[in-house]
């Protein structure tokens, strides 16, 4: 028999250990047979649930916090802001790997199983549409924590993360390379496409992928892959499905809330409660703001004692995954790298009138319009800080551009990560190692 790994072992009994739920039915042999659209729908939730946090641990990674080392959380957070990958403190809290491919488990018992035994009809497709779309953004995630950075001419030589495509308790798990799951992960994307037909979920459903979200995902894997031409095309048909930006000069509302006329997709805790109470904002951070003019600044972060704290996160309405804030910034990116830079500019401006002083658009319409390509370039990636600060991008911004050197002090020690380090890579977790010599 073939090695049969721990990850699949783990992620059955997370599976079994649900059995008590009224939707679930176990045959004495342990097997779970769910039989209706509404019992999958309900193995699909759970698939949801359990997708983890993982935006929200690698911020103390990236240049937006402060540790607060007076914090009761502390310890927990200390070897990640140091950048210490391996020999954790036991307190530490841990980056997330098995808990995504127990989503990707739930997703594939659907497509599996679910293709199969539910009988046809368009919510039947716009389940299963969902469970590959859950399964190509966990892949999508996992290769972009523990993976290298896509590109193009070494993505079939960089190693990657195991695919899991099949519940089989013989498969062994080996990581496979980052252009093997990049193309996975657009396969079910397309899958996934072509079986979703919910264009939006009401706020409290809107966890759940959709036509939008689905394409607001391609844009970003797309975006990540610097293939410019397909990010723009994904981006447009997204905004033809909700193009709705909050203009902050009419309503003082955070655009990253879940009931948000911006949200697409609300999945992800993507600034917990943890961290909230464990830091402050960066200067730096707060460097790119400009606090006269920016509505912003006064939203997003509140002043303690000298610091400045979190604002837009830290609470469940805040989870996001994907909204049309972030969908403009790409379309101005993929525009401006294809070479249509006046059309960049006009992009970034008619966005740029939502988070800005009326009176001062004029000046700032002129600052841009008057900016070269490599300049422009620059201001929307800040301007892209500016907006999405706190939801998670930073560290995934950092390994697709710059990675720029970072430093942070603890104790009165200084801790660095240069330009270029292999650490902006995250290593396997050492139990996942332990428990998968193949990784």
């Amino acid at each position: 028999m073939m090695k049969q790994t721990r990850l699949f072992i783990l992620t059955i009994f997370t599976l079994l250990a649900v059995g008590c739920d009224d939707y679930l039915e176990i045959e004495p042999e342990g097997k779970v047979i769910p039989e209706t659209l509404e019992e999958f729908r309900a193995v699909l939730t759970k698939g949801y649930s359990v997708f983890p946090q993982q935006k929200s641990i690698v911020t103390y990674r990236t240049d937006e916090l402060i540790l607060d080392e007076n914090s009761f959380d502390f310890p927990v957070y200390k070897d990640i802001y140091t950048w210490r990958d391996s020999n954790l403190d036991a307190q530490t809290k841990r980056y997330p790997y098995i808990q995504v491919y127990n989503a990707i488990f739930y997703a594939n018992h659907v497509i599996e199983e679910g293709t199969k035994r539910i009988e046809e009809s368009q919510e039947k497709s716009q389940l299963v549409g969902e469970a590959y779309a859950l399964r190509a953004y966990a892949h999508f995630d996992l290769v972009n924590l523990y993976g290298k950075p896509y590109n193009a001419a070494t993505a079939n030589a960089d190693s990657g993360v195991p695919l899991a495509l099949e519940i089989d308790l013989e498969q062994v798990f080996t990581p496979v390379s980052v252009q093997a799951v990049y193309d996975q992960v657009l396969t079910d994307i397309e899958k996934a496409k072509s079986l979703l037909n919910v264009t939006r979920y009401e706020a409290g459903l809107n966890y759940r992928f959709t036509k939008t979200a689905i394409l607001a995902l391609q844009a970003r894997v797309y975006s990540y892959m610097n293939n410019s031409e397909a990010a723009l095309d994904a981006v447009n048909s997204a905004l033809t499905l909700n193009d709705a930006v909050v203009n902050l000069n009419d309503t003082a509302a955070l655009p990253n809330l879940y009931t948000s006329v911006e949200s697409i997709m609300a999945l992800e805790d993507v600034f917990d409660s943890g961290l909230k109470n464990s830091s402050t904002i960066s200067p730096e951070l707060l460097a790119v703001y400009d606090t006269t003019n920016d509505l912003r600044f006064g939203l997003y972060f509140t002043e303690d004692d000298g610091s400045y704290k979190a604002a837009k996160g830290g609470e469940q309405e805040f989870k996001c995954s994907f909204r049309v804030s972030e969908l403009v910034l790409l379309k101005a990116e993929a525009e401006a790298k294809l070479g249509s830079l006046n059309a960049a500019k006009s992009t970034l401006l008619g966005f740029m009138q939502n988070r800005y002083q009326s009176s001062y658009m004029p000046s700032l319409e002129a600052a841009i319009n008057n900016l070269a390509a490599t300049d422009f370039m620059s201001e929307l990636y800040t301007e892209r800080r500016r907006e999405l600060a706190l939801e998670g991008h930073r560290w995934f911004d950092l390994r697709r551009t710059s990675q720029l050197e970072i430093t942070h002090v603890v104790n009165g020690e200084t801790f660095t990560l240069i330009e270029n380090d292999p650490r902006y890579t995250l290593r396997f977790p050492e139990d996942a190692i332990l428990n998968n010599p193949e990784l």
